[in-house]
């Protein structure tokens, strides 16, 4: 198998890179966000990684699709004929890839819906949702719209025009709730989450916005006294913005905290990383913070995590009134359609998007364009 890494500005153009090169049979295995250049971690510019592979025994390349490839006939070498598999273990693999095989369709005719009844380009589109693990109630519902856009146009259709249709329907799924970053309106920004999901690192983002950008007066404080690097961590980012830190144990020190930096305009809460599958590190973050304040609360979501697991944590957190949902380490997944199917069961909104761990940047204000673009496209911001 002949596997090759391609690297473009735009998904379309690393197709487009990959076709010409490895022909229609290409197979995608795997895409991400890749960065080079910059300065200090500043500029850096973000492209498209695809690593494709192609069976030379069975593709067609381009050129031979045109008849431009002559048919050249080899004779195995001795080395060739030393690793041809036996006709046993050629039986063997066809029983274990059908084998495969059944199971895969078994497992999608279960969760995907069924799609053979649309024309051509309205599946692609559809399959492409799937893809992307957008829920199949959804995929049906769009499915059915863009069937009856399709029928109700009497021009010709395009693709583009398919993928249009598709960007407003989905827009309608989720523009209902309210995204967009912190408002500015309340004097505390709350970001709680399980650990490993980037929680100080983006509260550092957003925190360096409001210093840089908008040149607020801010602190820290922080409840996470479990992890001394995560303190450290948290005081490194407040002598790089030049604003004080103050680690709270209960919530007397909390209101403490508060009432030493009540002459701020924002004070950023970073709470602990724990394992919130268990409700009572949920009941002792209440113990710690005053959630009747003043408060923006943003749930932090790793687009890494299954979305079963995140849906249970959500549920954890159902005491806690949730603003909206930060979503990280968009680099590191190909998938995004977990952020619609969230957002639309939870009615949240998003705040943040985040796709690296460069402070202030690698990180944008949510909205359901941008969103929708990461599902449809694959795009980054």
């Amino acid at each position: 198998m002949k596997v090759k890494k391609y690297i473009a500005p735009s998904m379309n153009e690393a197709m487009n890179k990959v076709r010409l090169d490895l022909g229609d049979e290409a197979v995608i295995l795997n895409s991400k966000l890749v960065y080079s250049g910059g300065f200090l971690g500043l500029f850096k510019k973000k492209n498209i990684e695809v690593i494709a592979a192609v069976d030379p025994n069975t593709a067609t390349t381009p050129i031979e699709a045109k008849g431009r490839l002559e048919k050249v006939e080899r004779r195995p070498k001795k080395a060739d004929q030393a690793i041809q598999p036996t006709p046993e273990k050629t039986s063997i693999m066809e029983k274990e890839m059908e084998e495969l095989k059944n199971m895969i369709l078994k497992l999608s005719s279960q969760s995907m819906p069924e799609i053979n009844q649309y024309p051509e380009d309205i599946r692609i589109i559809l399959s492409q949702l799937y893809t992307q693990e957008i829920e199949g109630e959804i995929v049906s519902k769009l499915g059915d719209s863009l069937l009856h856009n399709w029928r109700e146009t009497k021009d010709a259709v395009t693709r583009e025009r398919i993928i249009e249709w598709t960007k407003v329907k989905l827009m309608e799924e989720i523009s209902s709730v309210e995204f967009g970053g912190i408002s500015y309106t309340k004097k505390f920004i709350n970001v709680i989450g399980p650990t490993g999901v980037g929680k100080t690192t983006t509260l550092a983002k957003i925190a360096a916005n409001a210093v840089l950008n908008n040149k607020k007066k801010i602190a820290f404080i922080t409840t996470d006294t479990y992890r001394i690097a995560a303190i450290e961590q948290l005081k490194t980012y407040g002598n790089l913005l030049n604003v004080p830190v103050e680690v709270v144990y209960k919530l007397a020190d909390f209101k403490q905290a508060v009432e030493k930096f009540k002459d701020y305009d924002l004070i950023f809460i970073d709470t602990a990383g724990r394992n919130y599958q268990d409700e009572k590190y949920v009941k002792e973050l209440r113990e710690v913070i005053d959630f009747d304040s003043e408060m923006e609360t943003f749930l932090v979501l790793t687009m890494t995590a299954k979305q079963r697991d995140l849906e249970n944590m959500i549920n954890q957190f159902k005491t806690i009134p949730i603003d909206k949902f930060i979503f990280t380490k968009l680099d590191e997944t190909s998938s995004y359609g977990m952020m619609i199917n969230l957002i639309k069961k939870y009615e949240i909104g998003g705040a943040y998007l985040t796709m690296g761990q460069d402070v202030p940047d690698d990180i944008v204000e949510a909205d359901p364009i941008r969103i929708i673009d990461y599902v449809i496209e694959g795009n980054r911001p």
